[in-house]
């Protein structure tokens, strides 16, 4: 077989880890079939595209069509590697027909997309995966091929790996995750500050697709207004397609996402935005969150099955795309000029929309850095302090971080992404307000001296608050440049 070339290797940028785990599997003398999952536009295929360059390798990529015409392509591109057209008719003949590849040296078969050549019901999928298991079991351990199995289905590709699947021990997996702050980083503009390189994280998430288009090559306002907001731009419409060909009758989700987009809420509170019920919303957001697309947070402290759970859209683009494209897609079809958008609304709300993604960032330099002292990091909300709840001054408190050991509280943190320095106030609402109220709901012990302080804050501090700091030792304020350097320096 000719060595695959492919034409966009220069252009291939990170992914070091999910690489080198790829030529760990193709260099190894295991015979397991590798199965790569991820969601689109993460990245997967230049993943395996990278790895076959300058390897014998043949790429197969299934598409939503019928049984018969997906066989015949496949023929087609199995002709000039074999010298004849051969004769496919089902899925376990093509597994046996790539094993046979490998007769006579190594070679890297990549089938995409491997869920579409399975049918939708259970039973009849089981049956299927049943024959393919039977060719792995005769055909894998003479031959060279290192088959592997991709899919952007999540579910699907994770139902491969169960116990009860036929396949189950017989295919690795490598999970392919949206790039973290640190990996997007190579991928960003040099030219940005510390700010600016947030921002343009929380506008395009960690997936490959969308950092290509908006990391770097100009200011993030104009890639945006060019490649997002243009009815010609490429991610114009790029969520809703991508959700389109997953989903059947999109309309809930899509309300869904754009409820999310604006902060993260209890189920209840979805469905009074949409006027929808509880129990009508609980598959919808079980099949987001089954898509990577929605994550459930709670309260740190909280016991399994607790109410108080918050629903959070996980993608820092769909996000953006869901709160300033989707509801202005009709206007801006329409003809409302995308810089008009920007300077009416985005750029006003952009430092609201980036905070989410700026305690993110928080929680993890808190992870780095208290990780021996509080294990458990996450946000706590919960009752206000009864006395304030029965007078109306205070009905419920929220601390963007709190660490804990077991059932002690070891630390909170405030995240303030704000154009203008963190005042005093923070620190004593935090002591006067908040940590007496997680004290009060009883799900963690607070000491007699109390959680170390951790306040982040994207413009610096006033000046009585870097005086209390100063004179105490439980009190750290962390700035813009020693988050971004801590960041920076994982591995």
């Amino acid at each position: 077989m000719e060595p695959y070339s492919w034409t966009a290797r220069d252009e291939f940028q990170n992914r070091a880890e999910d690489l080198a785990r790829m030529e760990q599997w193709w260099d190894g003398p295991t015979r397991d079939a590798l199965g790569v999952l991820g969601r689109r536009r993460v990245g997967k295929s230049w993943l395996f595209r990278r790895l076959a360059n300058e390897k014998p390798a043949l790429i197969l990529v299934a598409d939503e069509v019928l049984p018969a015409t997906q066989m015949n392509r496949f023929a087609d591109e199995l002709e000039p590697v074999l010298g004849v057209r051969p004769d496919i008719p089902d899925v376990s003949t093509l597994i046996q027909m790539l094993y046979r590849l490998g007769d006579q040296e190594k070679v890297l078969v990549v089938i995409d997309e491997f869920p579409y050549l399975l049918p939708g019901r259970r039973d009849e999928r089981q049956a299927v995966l049943s024959q393919v298991q039977a060719v792995m079991e005769a055909e894998r351990d003479q031959s060279q091929t290192k088959l592997m199995l991709c899919g952007s289905v999540i579910a699907q590709m994770e139902s491969l790996f169960d116990p009860k699947s036929p396949l189950h021990g017989r295919l690795q997996a490598l999970d392919v995750w949206p790039m973290g702050f640190t990996e997007a980083r190579e991928l960003m503009d040099d030219g940005d500050d510390h700010a600016q390189r947030i921002t343009r994280y929380a506008v395009a998430g960690g997936m490959a697709r969308y950092l290509a288009e908006l990391g770097s090559g100009a200011p993030l306002q104009d890639l945006v207004c060019d490649r997002v907001l243009d009815r010609r731009g490429p991610l114009f419409s790029d969520p809703r397609n991508v959700l389109e060909q997953e989903l059947r009758s999109p309309a809930t989700y899509l309300s869904i996402l754009e409820a999310l987009s604006h902060h993260a809420a209890p189920i209840d509170h979805l469905a009074n935005t949409l006027q929808q019920k509880t129990a009508t919303l609980s598959p919808y957001l079980a099949t987001l969150e089954a898509m990577r697309l929605v994550s459930v947070r709670r309260p740190v402290g909280s016991p399994v099955g607790a109410r108080g759970r918050h629903y959070n859209l996980s993608d820092g683009f769909i996000r953006f795309w869901f709160r300033f494209v989707f509801p202005n897609q009709t206007d801006l079809q329409s003809g409302l000029a995308p810089e008009d958008l920007w300077a009416g609304l985005i750029e006003e709300q952009l430092p609201d929309f980036v905070a989410p993604t700026y305690e993110t960032l928080c929680t993890r330099y808190t992870r780095m850095t208290y990780g021996a002292l509080a294990p458990t990091v996450g946000g706590w909300w919960g009752n206000a302090l009864n006395e304030h709840r029965k007078t109306g001054a205070r009905s419920t408190e929220e601390i963007d971080i709190v660490g804990a050991q077991h059932k002690n509280l070891r630390l909170v943190g405030e995240c303030k992404w704000t154009a203008s320095p963190m005042p005093q106030q923070v620190l004593d609402d935090l002591r006067t307000y908040k940590v007496p109220a997680i004290a009060q709901e009883g799900n963690l012990r607070v000491t007699q001296e109390g959680p170390r302080v951790l306040l982040f804050g994207r413009s610096g501090f006033e000046s009585a608050l870097e005086k209390e700091a100063a004179n105490d030792d439980q009190v750290d304020l962390i700035g813009l440049e020693q988050l971004v350097d801590t960041l920076n320096a994982e591995r």
